[in-house]
């Protein structure tokens, strides 16, 4: 259902900007919600000019985080700005300078100097993920202009969401010593309520994660999914219109390739193109008999083996690469591959090892057979 997916990709449906879509996810609420509140364990939020779909993850990934933010102190700032943001009524006004107090004012690891242009420039990031999730909205002035002139001032108004945006834990923060501490359930739940738990997590991890790996013979979620693959496949398919694919080590649901979904794999991108055709050495790798399968069907490497076969791959295919490759050094394309393959569930990096995952065998490319060399751009 269409509902869903603008559900799924949105931080909030707003009436004033989406008003036919607003209306249609009120009216259409009874049949979407089997999918979003019974087997994804999401909370739906409507309100008389907002709709909002709380989303969680079923397993925390180190790509789930917020894209802009370079370090841990952009999260701190945009925290404090949340807090700030929480007496402010819909329409209030403040100035960035009110902001830039405020962090200031409270005691963090090192002392904020708002003369650093680095750390203007984080808090403009902030500032512009707060604009982008429609937690406030800029009445006059510009914030680029904080970045040059510390005394630069911006105008902003609160919409009023930022109090809907913080997820509700049920359970006291005071008590939590780490963020390990949210993700365990508490023990008193009952064997009915323990299922919903498990159910949701499944749904969750198959929905926002590349793939879904078996994680040991006593896997209970990989179990889940093996014993009711025909019902979850049913509803992927019924709710979302995309193919659920369940392999021996693996399961993934797949998009259909019209739908806008944010971040894909492959893509348009000479990293992504890259990407496939680094599995095509890896796959001729295990043919060859150069590279061995573990049981698990992962490959497990040094850095200086990987490190060799990124060589491999920069002699055998930068040649159809974008100039930003092409001219790039072997020590940037290692890194990047590393982080992308990562992001994808495709590599994991285990102390001094490199781990080959499954999903690298299955997902492949390659220059057409007629390629004879040329320049791509970006």
């Amino acid at each position: 259902m269409e509902e869903i997916k603008r559900l799924l990709e949105s931080h909030f449906i707003l009436k004033e900007e989406k008003r036919e879509l607003f209306y249609r996810i009120k009216d259409k609420y009874k049949e979407i919600k089997p999918f979003i509140v019974d087997k994804l364990g999401y909370d739906c939020m409507m309100r008389g000019d907002f709709i909002r779909l709380e989303k969680r993850p079923g397993k925390a990934e180190s790509w789930m985080g917020i894209k802009a933010f370079e370090d841990k102190q952009s999260y701190v700032f945009f925290m404090l700005l949340l807090i700030f943001l929480e007496d402010k009524n819909k329409e209030d006004q403040f100035l960035l300078s009110h902001i830039t107090d405020y962090i200031a004012g409270h005691p963090l690891e090192e002392k904020v100097d708002w003369t650093q242009y680095k750390t203007r420039r984080m808090l403009i990031k902030v500032l512009q993920v707060a604009l982008e999730y429609k937690l406030l909205k800029i009445t006059d002035g510009d914030e680029d202009g904080f970045i040059q002139d510390v005394s630069k001032e911006v105008l902003f108004e609160s919409t009023g969401l930022s109090r809907y945006f913080v997820r509700d834990f049920q359970m006291d923060l005071q008590e939590v010593k780490s963020y390990k501490d949210l993700e365990i359930e508490r023990e008193d739940l009952l064997d009915q309520e323990r299922g919903s738990v498990r159910k949701n997590r499944v749904y969750r991890k198959l929905l926002l994660s590349p793939i879904v790996y078996q994680e040991g013979i006593q896997d209970e979620d990989y179990t889940y999914i093996k014993t009711y693959h025909h019902i979850i496949e049913e509803d992927f398919r019924k709710y979302l219109g995309w193919t659920f694919q369940l392999y021996r080590n693996g399961a993934m649901v797949i998009p259909d390739e019209k739908d806008r979904v944010t971040y894909t794999f492959p893509n348009t991108s000479t990293l992504s193109d890259m990407m496939l055709q680094f599995n095509g050495i890896v796959r001729r790798y295990v043919e060859e008999g150069i590279w061995k399968r573990s049981v698990d069907d992962t490959i497990k490497l040094t850095q200086e083996r990987y490190q060799e076969a990124v060589e491999v791959l920069i002699g055998e295919k930068s040649e159809g690469w974008s100039k930003a490759y092409r001219e790039a050094s072997q020590e940037r394309i290692t890194y990047e591959l590393l982080q992308e393959m990562q992001r994808f569930k495709m590599i994991e990096v285990q102390e001094e090892q490199i781990v080959i995952l499954p999903l690298v065998g299955k997902i492949i490319g390659d220059y057409p057979k007629d390629f004879e060399g040329g320049q791509i751009s970006e």
